[in-house]
């Protein structure tokens, strides 16, 4: 089992999410991505990757950040920001997930100019998370149409 994230020393990175549904977020990075639940409820708590995925619904400010109210984006079609999913095999992440119900918005494509294979995966947010994988990754799963 992960552990909670607490730093002994150091620093350590966590990504917050607002989603309009905490249950269903969290469940998609459970059941799809194969993360470890360590918390449900708000805010949820799922271990993925070394990492850990902080979901919670929007809220008013609060003493921490008086001025700023938390919510979920509006638009799936923009984005403010993402989390950058390095895996070591997208082809097989790409037919792995899409079978646990992820969408994509393009098969694994390549992307010379930044020397990896990319594609992007719609979160029930709708926040958008990109999956990278570095040349010269050769995969059996690859097309000659995608190929660099």
């Amino acid at each position: 089992m992960a552990g909670f994230p607490a730093a002994a020393e150091g620093i350590v990175l966590t990504h917050f999410i607002v989603a309009s549904d905490a249950g269903r977020t969290r469940r998609f990075y459970a059941g799809v991505l194969g993360g470890e639940v360590l918390r449900e409820g708000e805010p949820s708590i799922v271990a993925l990757a070394k990492s850990w995925i902080v979901i919670n619904v929007g809220g008013a400010p609060t003493g921490d950040k008086p001025t700023v109210t938390l919510e979920p984006p509006r638009d799936p079609g923009h984005v403010s920001s993402f989390l950058n999913i390095r895996v070591a095999d997208i082809h097989a992440v790409y037919e792995q997930w899409r079978a646990r119900g992820a969408e994509f918005l393009t098969p694994p494509t390549s992307l010379t100019t930044h020397h990896q294979w990319f594609t992007c995966v719609r979160l029930p947010v709708p926040h958008l998370t990109p999956l990278t994988t570095p040349f010269p990754h050769r995969s059996a799963h690859k097309s000659s149409a995608n190929a660099p």
